[in-house]
């Protein structure tokens, strides 16, 4: 039997009395005097309410406060610990920090050289170091008895050298000329040099800083002059146009398999282009705002991520990713926040509502209310806690179902009662910063439990908030797109580059292989993408 969700209205504001000081005056002498009239109880019953509404006021500036400086300077931590009133126990094996979701880090391994040993430098040189004076076989110089073999651990050391993002080699090509007829020779450019100026690894660089880093192109154009390598950042421009040729084959078969995908996170920031800013101010379009849309597809193991910069919400995005799907196809899942402006409206989605969303309208308010948002925030974290051994045990969707509907559903339930409870018995004020997260919480509690009735539902939209940071990064050191074509190349690499990072394949010599094996992709792009191009290259 499906069950039913309440849902739950703030009750109106209510009536306002003005009162000058006059009548004031004459309340107050009525007061004195005890001749109090029937219409006096109204009076002093709005004063006292306002009075109530005045002190939580106050109370509730705090809060604010600290939305404006989030808003303003981001978020630093929401971690368990630096929330008031939240439990500071850990449990064994429990990160105590502010809950990460499916797409959780994992740490950097410890080694020799340092926190990143030998096998994390994968783009490095490897020199292999002879002993000079010994060889396998010889005698022990030390015991004179025994004989040397070679050991299958070798000793690492690990030298960086410093070198400018984008080298040049200058040909000095010798010329001989005849000093009868004047017939001038001119050595030939060796092979190594290319046909190019700018290689493949030039552009691969150029978009990684750019794109990858968010590296505008004046300071590139700027730390290159530093190092003696010029490179106007027109120059990088035009290199990074030109090459587009050789990426929007692939990238259009990426969003193409990205909208079959099992599982959906989208989300939006605000952009700025420049061309859309002037048409706002010329011809006053009914829709004025910008945004980049996130969208983060996983089917299965394989996560795409997908960039989209223009007018249209990630809504409306989603609904033309999902145009793409085929139509034999489940029904699939997105996650994200309750912003109506989220879902697509041509296309059906089992809706999933994220929890930390949910969860940060108690961190807000736990300054003012520290007792009833900790025992909330302690209440999810046994949640993530139950995910994350979920994770850790390598559970299969169905299991991990069950095992939430074993542990976590109590903990749900038993919350569920307990916001219910504030707010039929009206122990907190609707208005208030706690009754903004309450109703938000049960408003949407059928969408936010989803973890419990379906299998794969992920408890919150961390993926697609970590994937925006790569939008979010370019936006605040270069602050703009130019022209809608130039966020459109943009959203192509950046899509490029962090799928590449989800799918732990370097996005440099991703991007590098797609210009220097460009028949191939153009004759069968879908064997060319960041998850199977290495054994695309293996074969050939």
């Amino acid at each position: 039997m499906k069950r039913k969700f309440k849902r739950y209205k703030k009750p109106r504001k209510k009536k306002t009395i003005d009162l000058d000081m006059n009548q004031l005056d004459d309340l107050l002498k009525r007061a004195e005097s005890g001749n109090l009239q029937e219409k006096d109880v109204e009076l002093i019953k709005g004063m006292a309410e306002c009075i109530a509404v005045l002190s939580e006021a106050v109370d509730e500036k705090a809060s604010s406060v600290k939305k404006l400086l989030r808003m303003i300077f981001g978020a630093k931590t929401e971690k368990k610990e630096n929330v008031p009133g939240a439990s500071k126990e850990k449990k064994p094996g429990q990160n105590s920090g502010s809950p990460k979701g499916d797409g959780e880090k994992k740490g950097k391994k410890k080694g020799n050289n340092g926190p990143n040993g030998a096998d994390t430098y994968v783009g490095a040189e490897r020199v292999l170091v002879k002993h000079p004076d010994l060889t396998p076989g010889s005698s022990c110089p030390h015991c004179k008895e025994g004989k040397l073999y070679k050991n299958s651990k070798p000793g690492v050391e690990i030298r960086v050298k410093g070198a400018a993002p984008l080298q040049a080699t200058v040909y000095e090509l010798q010329k001989l000329r005849c000093n009868l007829c004047g017939k001038i020779f001119t050595a030939p450019l060796p092979k190594e040099a290319g046909n190019k100026k700018y290689d493949t690894a030039a552009v691969a660089m150029i978009a990684l800083l750019k794109y990858g880093s968010g590296l505008p192109f004046n300071r590139i154009d700027g730390l290159q002059a530093n190092l003696g390598v010029p490179l106007p950042s027109s120059t990088q421009w035009d290199i990074i146009n030109k090459s587009v040729k050789y990426f929007k084959l692939v990238y259009e078969i990426m969003i193409e398999l990205a909208a079959q995908g099992q599982i959906f996170h989208n989300d939006d920031t605000t952009i700025k282009i420049q061309t859309l800013i002037k048409e706002n101010k010329n011809n006053s379009p009914a829709r004025k705002g910008m945004f980049t849309t996130g969208i983060v597809s996983i089917n299965d193991t394989r996560k795409i991520v997908l960039f989209l910069s223009g007018r249209k919400h990630a809504g409306e995005n989603l609904n033309e990713l999902l145009s793409q799907r085929d139509t034999s196809l489940q029904t699939p899942l997105q996650m994200c926040d309750a912003l109506s402006r989220n879902t697509p409206n041509e296309f059906s989605t089992i809706l999933a509502y994220c929890l930390v969303h949910a969860r940060r309208h108690f961190v807000d308010a736990a300054v003012n209310f520290p007792e009833e948002c900790g025992f909330v925030i302690d209440t999810l974290a046994e949640v993530y806690h139950y995910d994350a051994k979920a994770r850790a045990k390598n559970m299969s969707a169905e299991q991990r179902l069950q095992y939430h509907q074993e542990n976590s559903a109590k903990l749900m339930e038993e919350l569920e009662v307990w916001l219910e409870e504030k707010i039929e018995q009206k122990k907190v004020e609707p208005n208030s910063s706690l009754g903004d997260a309450i109703y938000y919480m049960l408003n949407h509690w059928e969408q936010l439990t989803a973890f419990l009735r379906i299998p794969k539902a992920p408890l919150d939209n961390n993926i697609a908030e970590r994937a925006l940071k790569k939008a979010i990064l370019h936006r605040k050191n270069s602050l703009f797109f130019k022209s809608e074509h130039g966020a459109a190349v943009g959203d192509m690499f950046m899509s490029l580059i962090y799928t590449c990072e989800q799918s732990e394949t370097s996005p440099f010599d991703y991007l590098k292989a797609l210009q220097d094996h460009a028949d191939g992709v153009k004759d069968n792009p879908s064997d060319w993408m960041p998850w199977n191009f290495s054994s695309t290259i293996a074969r050939l």
